[in-house]
């Protein structure tokens, strides 16, 4: 996963089990506008509801076990829900294939349970916006892991240039906010740490995937850590109950823009080169910011002028980073 809590890893190559499919609505340029769009949209309003759960479900701020406990019950759920979105697709079970355990349960150890514990503590404590905004940071955190770690990427001056852009719109916006703000190792930090998390097991999904189908591996591993969290949490003491009339609705809504998103993002990628889908990714801290500031009315904390410059160097960083080493070469010539 990349850009997003919860999109997949950018690829070049041909996906396992055969050539990209031809034909279908996906396949035209109104497809993939509607699919990129509908996909960002769908995670750029995940910050928000988020923290309408919290209030739905009466969780306090300092009420650790119960964020886990209802990170874990939503993206066990929102597995359930890809896996039967891809059984549906595929007109079969989508079930692992002998050996794939070892990897799903890393995938659920570090994109899920970890990812999401930071996540969904920092956002407890930040401003949504800023959460929206830091999130897309996965993207550099990838390239490193992927140039430095695990030596499928070489780690160019643009490159370079493209993540120091990039953390630069992070640390602008981390300290927007009404008199400048603050940074809180609990709240920007630990989102910061989830884009880490999420980084890494972006590069680790992508070599997976050569070996099992990328919907079983994100589907599988989001219901092996979500169960985690909600043992977790239960252990821990965390309690969910609904304040409110809408909090299992919000819930089910969580669930559902994780699974369709996902789903929606990985059809893309088997339809169209990964320069023309990963464009759009620069949608989801749009939708964010100004979901989280419309439905959290954030607006008094929103220092507009640095939003919006932080939000222009996040984009600026990313896409020099995803910007392939084809059209530079080809650029030059």
């Amino acid at each position: 996963m990349s850009v997003l809590s919860g999109s997949p890893a950018p690829r070049e190559s041909v996906p396992p089990g055969g050539p990209r499919p031809a034909g279908g609505f996906l396949s035209t340029t109104a497809g993939i506008l509607t699919a990129a769009v509908l996909a960002n949209l769908l995670w750029g309003s995940a910050p928000a509801f988020i923290k309408l759960g919290y209030e739905a479900f009466g969780i306090a701020a300092e009420d650790v076990m119960s964020k886990i406990l209802f990170a874990g019950l939503r993206f066990t759920l929102a597995g359930f829900l890809a896996l039967l979105s891809g059984s549906l697709l595929h007109r079969r079970a989508l079930l692992p294939k002998r050996g794939s355990g070892g990897m799903i349960l890393v995938l659920a150890l570090l994109q899920t349970a970890f990812q999401y514990f930071f996540y969904y503590i920092g956002l407890s404590h930040t401003a949504g916006y800023k959460a929206a905004l830091i999130s897309p940071t996965s993207t550099f955190f990838a390239l490193l892991f992927a140039a430095l770690v695990f030596r499928q990427e070489k780690l160019t001056p643009q490159k370079v240039l493209g993540c120091l852009i990039g953390f630069a719109g992070v640390v602008l916006v981390s300290l927007s906010g009404q008199s400048g703000g603050g940074v809180r190792l609990d709240g920007e930090g630990f989102i910061l740490l989830s884009s880490v998390c999420g980084g890494c097991g972006s590069v680790l999904m992508n070599r997976y995937s050569a070996r099992e189908d990328p919907i079983v591996l994100c589907g599988w591993g989001f219901v092996t850590g979500g169960a985690m969290m909600i043992a977790v949490g239960l252990a821990g003491g965390g309690r969910l109950a609904a304040a409110s009339a809408s909090a299992w609705p919000i819930m089910i809504y969580l669930g559902f823009l994780s699974a369709v998103a996902y789903s929606l993002w990985s059809m893309l990628l088997q339809r169209h080169p990964v320069s023309r889908v990963v464009v759009f990714s620069f949608l989801n801290p749009v939708f964010g910011v100004v979901l989280s500031a419309v439905l959290l009315d954030e607006f008094s904390t929103l220092n507009v002028p640095r939003c919006l410059l932080a939000m222009a160097l996040v984009f600026l960083g990313v896409r020099i980073v995803n910007r392939p080493e084809r059209h530079r070469k080809a650029h030059a010539a």
